[in-house]
């Protein structure tokens, strides 16, 4: 059996990696085909967005029937965390006690290895949760079921194209860890290209009902990742998993506030 994985391993990896759903079939797979199976699977990340972002959604939408549209939202994003295991709030909280009481290079990877969250992490995940959560209850309030499961559904979708655009424009850091040192500088043009086919069914629905908010998102992404980018390499000297996932959580807040402007 040579290093390659079967046609099936990078979408099964993919959702491996991003959710806690158990998946078969991945326990025959040897180190080296799941190694190059992850760097396939990076272009799937995408359309596992989307699924997440279908179920909040429709979790929050079948929630709102029942009971005033913040406690729908609470429950829907309960139900992510558990479907995902809190994976990209995780980082959020990892990366902003690192960049926010880090130092040098070796104080912020120290501190995004700690498991503790410090006074930086517990305000960034608050207030990243907090908006996540208003943004939300905005677009139930405000846009019809159809629309609004379409628009939390693609900003799922949309944080999950960002860790790709990011990965392919930032090499891993020295002494990086997570999917950024596991993949290294594996991302190229043709994993680009299918991360873009995989966000379209997630992304569609939004972009017929709403185009110039997808317009605004992503230019606002673009803006967001030209900085992002900056400020990793000038701080650490490239990118890390918990950057990534920070940046796949700044993505959904970017396409939901654009979606939610001037309402």
């Amino acid at each position: 059996m040579d290093g390659r994985p079967p046609f099936w391993a990078p979408p099964v990896l993919a959702v491996q990696f991003l959710t806690r759903i158990p998946v078969p079939g991945t326990a025959g797979l040897t180190a080296e085909q799941v190694a190059a199976g992850l760097v396939r699977a990076v272009g799937w990340f995408p359309l596992v967005g989307a699924a997440v972002g279908a179920m909040t959604s429709s979790v929050a939408l079948a929630a709102d029937s029942l009971w005033p549209s913040l406690v729908a939202v609470l429950l829907a994003l309960a139900v992510e965390a558990r479907l995902t295991g809190a994976f990209h709030e995780d980082a959020v909280a990892d990366f902003c006690d690192a960049f926010g009481g880090g130092q040098s290079a070796e104080d912020v990877r120290r501190i995004m290895k700690d498991s503790r969250i410090g006074s930086y992490g517990s305000v960034g995940l608050i207030l990243a949760v907090g908006l996540r959560a208003a943004l939300m209850i905005a677009v139930i309030e405000s846009m019809n079921p159809v629309v609004a499961f379409a628009t939390i559904t693609a900003s799922a979708t949309f944080g999950r194209l960002l860790v790709v655009l990011l990965m392919s424009i930032v090499s891993p850091a020295p002494q990086g860890t997570g999917l950024a040192k596991d993949i290294g500088s594996g991302v190229g043009l043709s994993t680009l290209l299918l991360a873009m086919a995989t966000a379209l069914p997630g992304l569609l629905g939004f972009a017929i009902h709403a185009p110039l908010a997808l317009i605004v998102a992503s230019l606002g992404a673009a803006a967001f990742l030209l900085w992002f980018r900056t400020l990793m390499l000038r701080r650490i000297g490239g990118s890390t998993g918990d950057c990534l996932g920070f940046a796949a959580y700044a993505g959904q807040l970017i396409l939901l506030l654009a979606a939610t402007a001037a309402l």
